[in-house]
């Protein structure tokens, strides 16, 4: 088959619409420069006189040529980012979640991806341990950068064992590299309790902070364990105190990177403090939230949303009863916000999910299954007659109306179809469903983290 950038969407009055390209369409090269991804498409674009080479459906090849402003786009969207296979993880990491997923599951959910481009495009997390020199090479002549790089611990016997694998004792030597390449990235720790965290985080922390300013950032986040861990490392999730210990641990390093820096430069998960019961931090503590996508400072934004956003607090007439769907460690701070809202015949039941088909373990949002949705509300819908039912964005796959179990948000107001169910992405939009529940539709961002992320849970 030959390799290329199948085209999907083609938009209205765009250049590829001009030069006639059509969804199935397969962009080869550009000026003789084979594609291996969208990246080699945008700087091969990059130009004012393009050849381009197009395989249509039928097989037939055609060379378009054209002219075009330099920074003109071309106004397509494609199958995939990657136009050749994505990168494959090399690893066989004690806490990988994608072996703790359910069996028979879309096959989507078992994809390992360790691939330096998705990192570049959209911040997905790699551990680098099957870069080759030809990939440095190139990170460093397109200067793709940031990357975000899970490092999880710099002492190099330490990940080799953890990861199960030789190269990722090279982590220092990789990050000096992208060092040398001008390179920056955020870094990322999955925190195992005996394994990596007491004097060992404190280790990772230092050794990172050293490779500033390429540095940019640590987040650390605490291991997921679901149930389905038959033949898995065996390891312990953080309890309260647990959690206590590491936010006192990485906060002196916080409150000394303040000192000399004026930012903290690492930064612990939500999980962390709803654990321990803490405050969160203020929104200015997490710097421009520069790690949001990873579940850090997700739920301290949420509030934020909701805080800042304006509502017209009229009562309502006749009385609304209203659940909200979320996992069950935001539940409280939710429950938190809903109870200070001074509106008349609003009912509202913030109904804080047990994850029974993960395990109880998990308690984001981002993943719930819409089994375990529809099993809740229909046991909240005995106790009270409701009228309307809120689901959160973040539970959904990211363009689609699907959960985790492949249930669909359709099969969920088949379930309850005399009553309205409602999507919202964010704090404000949660805020304008309550105090205008009758004409409020809140349309579908492209945003997958909104509530709670299930980033954490990842390598």
């Amino acid at each position: 088959m030959t390799k290329g950038g199948i085209i999907s969407v083609v938009h209205e009055n765009s250049l590829a619409q001009e030069i006639e390209l059509v969804p199935g369409d397969k962009i080869i090269s550009v000026n003789g420069q084979e594609l291996m991804d969208i990246i080699d498409l945008s700087f091969a674009l990059a130009d004012e006189e393009i050849e381009m080479l197009v395989e249509h459906a039928d097989g037939e090849q055609e060379v378009i040529g054209f002219e075009k402003d330099i920074d003109e786009e071309l106004g397509a969207e494609f199958e995939s980012a990657v136009f050749n296979k994505i990168r494959q993880c090399a690893n066989n990491c004690y806490f990988c979640f994608v072996d703790q997923v359910a069996p028979d599951m879309r096959s989507s959910l078992y994809i390992k991806d360790d691939d330096y481009r998705l990192s570049f495009l959209y911040g997905n997390f790699i551990t680098m341990t099957n870069l080759v020199k030809q990939d440095l090479e190139r990170i460093k002549r397109l200067h793709l950068s940031p990357l975000y790089v899970s490092v999880h611990t710099t002492n190099p016997e330490l990940r080799a064992k953890m990861l199960r694998q030789k190269r990722a004792a090279l982590i220092m030597e990789q990050l000096k590299a992208l060092n040398e390449a001008q390179v920056e990235y955020h870094t990322q720790i999955v925190l195992c309790p005996g394994h990596n965290d007491g004097e060992e985080l404190d280790r990772t922390i230092s050794d990172i902070i050293n490779m500033r300013p390429y540095a940019l950032s640590i987040g650390v986040v605490p291991v997921g364990l679901t149930k389905f861990r038959e033949n898995c490392y065996p390891l312990e999730t953080f309890d309260s105190e647990g959690a206590k210990k590491v936010i006192a641990q990485v906060r002196k390093w916080q409150q000394k990177m303040r000192e000399e820096t004026g930012s903290a430069f690492v930064y612990l998960s939500d999980e962390f403090y709803l654990l321990a019961n803490e405050e969160l931090p203020s929104a200015s503590e997490y710097d421009g939230f520069p790690q949001l996508d990873n579940g850090i400072g997700l739920v301290r934004n949420f509030v934020e949303q909701w805080k800042n956003t304006e509502i017209d607090t009229k009562d309502y007439e006749k009385p609304l009863a209203l659940d909200i769907v979320c996992g069950k460690s935001v539940g409280k701070i939710i429950k938190d916000l809903v109870a200070k809202m001074p509106i008349k015949n609003l009912d509202v039941q913030v109904l804080a999910l047990e994850n029974d088909f993960f395990g109880h373990e998990v308690t984001v949002t981002g993943l719930l299954t819409g089994q375990d949705i529809i099993k809740n509300l229909q046991k909240s819908k005995q106790n009270r007659p409701r009228r309307g039912i809120i689901i959160p964005s973040s539970a959904l796959r990211e363009g689609e109306d699907i959960f985790l179990d492949d249930y669909s948000l359709d099969d969920i107001k088949k379930a309850f179809s005399d009553e309205e169910v409602k999507v919202a992405d964010d704090g404000t939009d949660l805020k304008k469903l309550l105090t205008d529940w009758y004409n409020i539709e809140c349309s579908r961002s492209k945003a997958i983290y909104t509530w709670q992320s299930n980033a954490a849970y990842t390598k």
